[in-house]
């Protein structure tokens, strides 16, 4: 999926890695009413349009977004917040990339806090004396940041970017010790500090997370399960929602229109097939998942090739290899026999008694 995103979907542009997150105060809106999550992606989708097109002056143009809803944080606590890749400018409608200056975060925190707030209020789920009562604090617990940028050839560190985006709440390799109590010890990636991953491989900070004091947490085997289980979205719930020149109707209609202007105006970057191409290369996909190259020899390493073709008809020349792979030392077990009676060895009489064919001197069976 993420070869996929960073492959055919991500035109050849500047891309930026946005955060959106929530204070705790109304994280608890969104565990309780999943819906709410739900909204969080179309909520940040406006508050990255609406700046943008400010920047520009222009209300015909558009970025392209891909976010992501999490919902863990890094003790497996429940702390939604978005993981958003945006591209670093927008597209006008013939299809032409309009790069922007560089931003600060103020803009976004503002507009995402109150889109946040109005929601909250819609629903009824908080009043305007809280909203007050949390502007007035030193640091609100809103936050937007969007340090981490992709330069246009850097497809590489757009599919690492996809793959964060995309991973699993829970990792097995930060689960370190299970107790002969049931006690499960699961261990932070790095303490006090949250990190993404660089466009290079390494890691780029996204800033210090005082939430996470300690890079450990202990939990009873039934509190890690109900820790775990809070982060298995709804039914027919998607986590990974596409906006702008990336949605699926956009998308659709440059389809229709005979191809993707935008990619044809920008400089030529080399593409990945796409996703149902890419089901046809079984070996590319199990050497890319497996790290293990199916087509060369796990013995001498050298690359295997096709010799020949044989057909079941050829029982001869199978029996010669498996004698020569030393397979034939046993002869195979023959199939176990069929002790059933045949159907038309069955007489049913009624629904409870049946009587079998019986021959001169043999008794009738019942069902009694």
């Amino acid at each position: 999926m993420a070869e996929h995103i960073a492959g055919d979907l991500c035109a050849p542009v500047p891309h930026r890695q946005f955060v959106f997150t929530i204070p705790k105060r109304l994280r608890i809106f969104f565990r309780f009413d999943r819906g709410l999550l739900g909204e969080l992606p179309r909520l940040a989708w406006q508050t990255v349009l609406e700046v943008y097109r400010a920047v520009v002056n222009r209300r015909d143009v558009a970025p392209g977004m891909i976010a992501a809803i999490h919902t863990f944080g890094e003790l497996l606590h429940f702390h939604p917040h978005l993981h958003a890749l945006v591209t670093d400018g927008v597209f006008a409608p013939d299809g032409s990339f309009i790069a922007l200056p560089a931003l600060g975060d103020e803009p976004f925190e503002k507009l995402w806090r109150k889109k946040v707030f109005d929601l909250l209020l819609k629903r009824g789920k908080i009043n305007e004396s809280l909203v007050t009562q949390m502007l007035g604090w030193q640091h609100s617990g809103f936050g937007v940041h969007h340090a981490v940028r992709l330069d246009a050839d850097d497809g590489a560190g757009r599919e690492r970017l996809a793959h964060y985006m995309l991973r699993c709440p829970f990792s097995l390799e930060r689960l370190v010790r299970v107790t002969e109590h049931g006690t499960v010890i699961y261990l932070a990636e790095k303490k006090a500090c949250r990190r993404f991953p660089g466009p290079a491989g390494g890691d780029l900070f996204g800033g210090v997370n005082p939430g996470v004091a300690r890079n450990f947490q202990v939990f009873d085997a039934l509190d890690f399960i109900a820790e775990l289980t809070q982060h298995i979205p709804d039914a027919r719930r998607h986590l990974t929602r596409y906006f702008g020149f990336y949605s699926n109707k956009s998308r659709g209609l440059r389809a229709k229109t005979g191809g993707d202007a935008a990619h044809d105006a920008q400089s030529p970057a080399p593409r990945t097939p796409s996703a149902s191409a890419a089901r046809r290369r079984w070996a590319a996909l199990i050497k890319r998942v497996w790290h293990v190259d199916p087509l060369r020899c796990p013995s001498c390493g050298s690359a295997m090739k096709i010799v020949s073709f044989i057909e079941p008809t050829q029982p001869d020349v199978i029996q010669k290899i498996l004698t020569h792979c030393g397979l034939t030392d046993e002869p195979p077990r023959a199939p176990p026999q069929d002790t059933s009676p045949a159907l038309g060895e069955l007489q049913y009489v009624s629904d409870l008694e049946f009587v079998q064919d019986p021959g001169p001197d043999e008794p009738v069976w019942s069902a009694d």
